[in-house]
């Protein structure tokens, strides 16, 4: 289902083919917010705003054009441990596509004129985070959890931080991590893979490979805390949260189905149930599980009126013991597997998705499962699975908490 090829420079390749007109593609670069150095703070997020800015062979405007103008889309996203580079576009444009991932993410230069405005950019996505109490709670729960580690710190860095950034420092710290060796070049399509080999070859092939620079090893030791901020907010925004199986980890398949199950997109949620449909406690409720290359991340977020919060807290502590000390029944099990099995289907049918899906794992795992695989690891999940993670993890005495009210 999946090609894979590896250039001699360490520029990992895969593809996966699909008869559709049009082709989606990126570049996943081992390389996020946790690896930059207390005065580098945003600087991975802002270069993937400024790798459009300009290069040495071409200005702002022309970057734009080039796939925009042929009708496709060109975009990038930055999380703590990846950045992306992609675009779609029909697919007699893909070589114009790798071209341009190789021209930015080898060649920028960050003029100054351009990265001056785009500080203020990214000065106002800070400020618009701080108006939205629902999005900043996050950044706040992963700096306490993860005090002291790199983790901690947001994506988007400080205000000051990115006020200091110049085109020098952003090309060192290019030079350093954006490498042929950290690359994954991901393809959803309808090309053959020895063409897209040999346009990778041509567009990547003649970088060097790194100098073996690799992620600090120091391993993250989250904290417990119980923490209440005023932010005088029309609702109390709650977090409840803590450490999860890493990507690597062996839990990492059950407690994905445990969070489905307990707070995922369902309206069939068990906290969704619960909180909202029996007492209507709150508009949103709902919890992720974000696994890191080392550690991971369990959250549980709800915006709840100020007098309910006692009683919202006291009925979500009794369904995260409900599942430490009472197993699924068999229903209840193959139940929460289809419905689980039933969203990554649907999520993997849309190209963009697969495309980004297989784009990160190669980048982790050197491989990647094709989504029957996937879907027998699910089914492969038992009740005692599921009662032994959650013991291990959703212990209430485990738990922190930070409130705004």
């Amino acid at each position: 289902m999946f090609h894979y090829h590896i250039l001699p420079n360490g520029l990992r390749i895969i593809l996966s083919p699909r008869q559709t007109p049009v082709v989606y593609a990126g570049v996943y670069i081992n390389v996020g917010s946790r690896d930059e150095q207390p005065t580098e703070e945003g600087m991975a997020h802002f270069i993937e705003h400024s790798l459009f800015k300009g290069t040495e062979h071409r200005k702002a405007y022309h970057i734009l054009n080039r796939i925009d103008g042929v009708g496709g889309e060109l975009n990038a996203f930055t999380t703590k441990e990846e950045t992306c580079v992609y675009a779609s576009a029909t697919k007699e444009h893909l070589g114009r596509c790798l071209e341009l991932f190789s021209d930015v993410l080898f060649h920028s230069v960050f003029p100054l004129h351009e990265i001056e405005n785009e500080k203020d950019v990214v000065v106002e996505e800070i400020n618009s985070y701080r108006d939205t109490p629902a999005e900043q709670i996050y950044d706040d729960f992963e700096e306490m959890i993860f005090d002291g580690h790199p983790l901690a710190h947001n994506i988007l860095g400080s205000k000051r931080n990115v006020r200091r950034f110049t085109p020098e420092a952003l090309r060192g710290f290019m030079r350093d991590h954006y490498t042929p060796d950290r690359m994954v070049v991901s393809v959803v399509g309808d090309v053959a893979m020895s063409r897209l080999v040999r346009m990778c070859d041509h567009y990547f092939g003649s970088y060097a490979a790194g100098s073996g620079h690799t992620r600090g090893d120091q391993t993250p030791r989250p904290r417990q805390f119980r923490q209440i901020l005023h932010r005088h907010t029309h609702q109390t925004h709650l977090m409840m949260g803590c450490p999860a199986p890493g990507i690597f980890d062996e839990d990492k398949v059950p407690f994905t189905l445990l969070n489905n199950l307990l707070g995922g997109p369902a309206m069939n949620s068990r906290l969704n149930v619960a909180i909202r449909e029996r007492h209507g406690f709150c508009y949103t409720i709902e919890s992720q599980f974000v696994p890191f290359s080392d550690t991971g991340l369990f959250y549980l977020y709800a915006g709840i009126e100020d007098s309910s919060l006692d009683h919202a807290v006291e009925l979500i502590e009794r369904e995260l013991q409900r599942l430490c000390d009472t197993p699924l029944t068999t229903t209840q099990l193959h139940a929460a597997q289809r419905q689980l099995v039933g969203q990554m289907t649907i999520n993997n049918d849309t190209a963009m998705n697969e495309m980004q899906s297989i784009g990160k794992a190669f980048l982790n795992f050197e491989r990647v499962d094709t989504l029957e695989e996937m879907n027998r690891d699910v089914m492969q999940v038992t009740a005692a699975d599921l009662q032994r993670v959650a013991r291990r993890y959703l212990n209430k005495t485990d738990l922190s908490y930070l409130i705004y009210n």
